[in-house]
């Protein structure tokens, strides 16, 4: 079983015969959207030589970075998405969120459906939702903001991200929740003047969401498997600004990006 292999920029988390585990970089699209562009499968491909079909088991935003299970076969499918399908998988993501909560950890319960106008969003609603749970705990705390882990219990579109903002949480960059396209140093820095060379250049561009740890039953050992991936450098970087400029309420040291 080959762990941990980077592949220009790609991380092999796990992989044996059966299924391979990935790092997912943010900006990836699991499957190719409906203007086209390099799909996860594509990426693998080209970067590992493997010609033989992978198998989707599920997905991720194209703005969230991190682990992301692939079968290498149509019964390690099976077996994978019946985890999935029966709760039996435990996805845990770290979220950096506006809002610093009086409560340390809760329980979302929250029916969610598709938006009736706006084809790419899902909103919370009791008469057309689907049932959904989220769990989340204070991991860190700074001025205004905090980072949560998140144990979503069901597997809906946008979970995380609609339930999070739906208690005045939103994702600390979520153009579609949060109304938020990116997170600047200005933003943190009193009296910060960037380069009059040339604009500022965001901290985080992207989702501030990361798939961090997976854990299922091997569809042929039956053993337990859990799979972490390393925060990825954006997000690392901008915890680390967020501890010197805003405090911290004593959270655990960072690791070491990926």
């Amino acid at each position: 079983m080959l762990a941990m292999k980077n592949t220009q920029g790609l991380t092999i988390l796990l992989e044996d015969e059966q299924l391979l585990v990935v790092n997912k970089p943010a900006g990836l699209l699991t499957v190719p959207g409906r203007q086209g562009g390099h799909s996860l499968r594509e990426a693998v491909a080209y970067t590992l030589g493997i010609t033989q079909k992978l198998f989707l088991v599920h997905r991720l935003d194209a703005g969230t970075s991190g682990v992301l299970l692939l079968a290498k076969t149509p019964e390690a499918q099976r077996h994978l998405a019946q985890q999935f399908q029966n709760r039996l998988v435990q996805k845990e993501y770290l979220a950096i969120v506006r809002g610093s909560p009086e409560e340390d950890s809760g329980l979302i319960v929250a029916p969610i459906a598709p938006h009736p106008r706006i084809p790419a969003k899902m909103i919370v609603s009791e008469k057309k939702g689907r049932p959904s749970q989220t769990k989340w705990q204070i991991v860190d705390r700074f001025q205004g903001i905090s980072l949560v882990r998140c144990r979503p219990l069901t597997g809906r579109q946008h979970q995380i991200r609609v339930h999070l903002a739906l208690i005045e949480m939103p994702l600390l960059v979520d153009p579609l929740y949060g109304n938020a396209e990116a997170f600047y140093l200005s933003q943190l820095k009193v009296g910060y003047k960037p380069s009059n060379r040339h604009e500022e250049r965001p901290l985080l561009a992207r989702l501030s969401l990361h798939a961090d740890a997976l854990n299922f039953t091997h569809p042929r050992t039956n053993h337990p498997v859990r799979v972490e991936a390393p925060l990825p450098k954006d997000l690392h970087a901008t915890l680390t600004q967020l501890r010197k400029l805003c405090g911290s309420a004593g959270g655990a040291a960072l690791p070491e990006p990926a």
